[in-house]
């Protein structure tokens, strides 16, 4: 994982800090951050990998709206990383395959 990172954090007055592991290496965020935010502070620019081409995406508009951020997040596929506020210990993971919409093929569908 690189040691540089291009994310510049805008000042803030909060000091505390959390421990979450991005990629399996642990780094110190802020409390407020988010999941995307943690990936991007830890150097890293894409959060996924796109499941057609494969070519690399990264958070885009960092509100929700693009789900360019996709991240598992403590095993759990398909998180909106800029919407999942870190929390000390949380594992982030990028995305590398195409997101599972239904787990159960057999659930039945009630009209």
């Amino acid at each position: 994982m690189p040691n540089a990172s291009s994310f510049n954090r805008l000042p803030t007055h909060d000091g505390h800090w959390v421990t979450v592991w991005v990629e399996g290496q642990a780094i110190k965020v802020r409390s407020h951050d988010s999941a995307a935010a943690a990936v991007l502070a830890a150097g890293l620019n894409a959060s996924r990998t796109s499941a057609v081409s494969g070519s690399a995406r990264a958070p885009y508009c960092m509100m929700g709206v693009c789900f360019e951020c996709l991240l598992e997040i403590n095993g759990e596929e398909n998180v909106q990383g800029c919407m999942t506020q870190v929390s000390e210990g949380m594992h982030i993971r990028r995305q590398q395959r195409a997101r599972h919409l239904v787990d159960d093929l057999s659930v039945e569908v009630k009209s």
